[in-house]
């Protein structure tokens, strides 16, 4: 297996595969091509851990081992055989295997991640003639992922999903994960050097994602991932790698991010969050209704994730919540305003039709991304 010549993916929410391929593209990586769940592109194992730095927007990046058709286990059994697994895992190594089939006629997941897991000890044995494989050492994550009869074999390089920035400790009421919020700062009219206010800033992911963005901060920063405990894993060019997106981050950068919400509580987790982030003193939150909110100086652009009223208690309350945005913005000449939403009463409730939607999903929850410029 040549590391420097790899097949991999950078998975990604349904209707971030464009976000994200832009974002591969910008890094300077080739071949890059968008597919369902993620974008395709080229490069080697240092390429690999740049992207688990820098991307905002995509959940893993996985290096694809193979694939090919598989309608029985057998198939399927031969197929991962076939890989010459004696040239990446190490002796100890950890096999963790895990799975997803959508549409397939091996439907059973556990039963595929057992074939999975017993065709690569086969090989093994075949390739090293050892029979004994203790599995104390380096965690090495497969997947083997089978949509229709198509079977895709990969190693994840990235281990925690790489929406786990270290900075958020509690998720609040509305969760919106850091990669899904990073995608809307960056389909929204903002850009950095412009001004930005949440005003249902709620735990400040949003605001956190905008700064990260402003001040070039890598996202993965702080954390590391699954491919720096592999044996093959090139550590003097990738501490390099790393302290290079060091020297990138500046805080100073960071300016007329804000946020304000109704909830005390939220706001301090925020204050928590923005100080776990790096981001101490930069961002300005305060405690204030919507209704009363007028800001003054130059326009920019608000930025929220605001409550979707799901329950149908809480329609009622959601409806004039948006009411009172469609308000906010017109007590904001020359501002713009862009919200995401899984409810089809916003536009109504807001007063106005948005000039520009686009579908994402929040988890599994179907919304729109609204645009008022």
């Amino acid at each position: 297996m040549d590391m420097n010549h790899l097949t991999m993916i950078a998975t990604a929410a349904f209707g971030l595969e464009g976000v994200v391929a832009a974002e591969l593209k910008r890094l300077g990586m080739a071949e890059v091509k968008g597919e369902i769940g993620g974008a395709r592109f080229g490069g080697s194992l240092r390429d690999a851990f740049l992207c688990n730095l820098r991307l905002r927007c995509a959940d893993r990046v996985m290096i694809v081992l193979g694939e090919r058709e598989c309608r029985s286990f057998e198939e399927l059994f031969q197929f991962v055989k076939a890989f010459a697994w004696e040239d990446l895992l190490p002796a100890d190594a950890k096999i963790n295997v895990s799975g997803k089939c959508a549409r397939s006629q091996l439907m059973s997941v556990r039963d595929c991640q057992a074939v999975t897991k017993k065709a690569i000890i086969e090989r093994l044995k075949e390739g090293t003639g050892r029979s004994m494989f203790p599995e104390s050492g380096a965690a090495y994550p497969i997947e083997i992922a089978l949509h229709g009869d198509m079977a895709r074999l990969t190693l994840d390089t990235s281990g925690e999903a790489l929406n786990r920035r270290g900075y958020r400790t509690w998720n609040g009421d509305a969760p919106l994960r850091e990669t899904l919020a990073a995608a809307l700062v960056e389909l929204s009219t903002w850009r950095p050097g412009m001004r930005l206010h949440d005003p249902c800033c709620g735990t400040g992911t949003l605001l956190i994602e905008a700064a990260f963005r402003q001040s070039h901060r890598a996202p993965g920063l702080t954390r590391h991932f699954a491919m720096e405990q592999f044996a093959c894993f090139p550590a003097a060019e990738c501490a390099a790698i790393r302290r290079q997106c060091q020297e990138d981050f500046q805080l100073s950068r960071v300016s007329a991010i804000s946020g304000s919400d109704i909830d005390p509580e939220a706001l301090e987790l925020c204050r928590r969050h923005v100080n776990q982030a790096g981001l101490s003193g930069r961002i300005e939150v305060t405690n204030i209704p919507l209704q009363q909110l007028q800001l003054t100086g130059e326009p920019g652009v608000f930025l929220c994730n605001p409550p979707y009223g799901e329950r149908l208690s809480d329609r009622r309350s959601c409806e004039k919540l948006y009411a009172e945005m469609g308000k906010l913005l017109r007590r904001h000449p020359g501002w713009s305003l862009c919200a995401i939403t899984s409810d089809p009463m916003f536009e109504r409730a807001f007063g106005k039709r948005a000039d520009k939607k686009r579908r994402l999903y929040n988890g599994r929850l179907e919304c729109e991304f609204l645009i008022y410029k």
